[in-house]
């Protein structure tokens, strides 16, 4: 599991004074980002294989707000992977006020020129390090 911080910034909010539904999917793309530049597999070095990562699903579940300068810790973790589709976990804890606050969820694929490719073929070392990221993998 990686831990990315999260300062909620004024511009994020909404007219309630809470942080816009909108954000949480803004937020576990950077989270997820960083997650994998962590892991050494940045996405401009692997789109600079002409590999892609598109989502294909995002699910939310809100449970608590977040607002204005509250510090949130956003938990990614691999819930899936096969070598076509990787579905990554997110937990959005409240450092603030100690609460989770939502949990959610993101499907990829893997396309090149256009194509849904296989990563284990296309490219098996970072087949590899994300398989070795799979929950009940040793």
């Amino acid at each position: 599991m990686f831990s990315y911080v999260k300062k909620a910034q004024y511009h994020e909010t909404d007219q309630m004074g809470i942080i816009h539904h909108a954000n949480y999917v803004k937020w576990m793309e950077e989270a997820r980002l960083a997650y994998l530049e962590e892991l050494g597999l940045g996405y401009q070095q692997v789109e600079n294989e002409q590999v892609f990562s598109p989502v294909v699903s995002i699910a939310v579940q809100y449970k608590a707000p977040v607002r204005f300068a509250d510090e949130v810790k956003i938990n990614v973790s691999v819930k899936e992977y096969t070598s076509v589709k990787l579905v990554l976990a997110y937990e959005f804890f409240n450092k603030t006020t100690h609460q989770l606050c939502s949990t959610a969820s993101s499907g990829h694929c893997f396309i090149k020129n256009g194509k849904i490719i296989s990563l284990k073929r296309e490219m098996p070392a970072l087949h590899e390090k994300i398989s070795a990221l799979v929950p009940g993998k040793e």
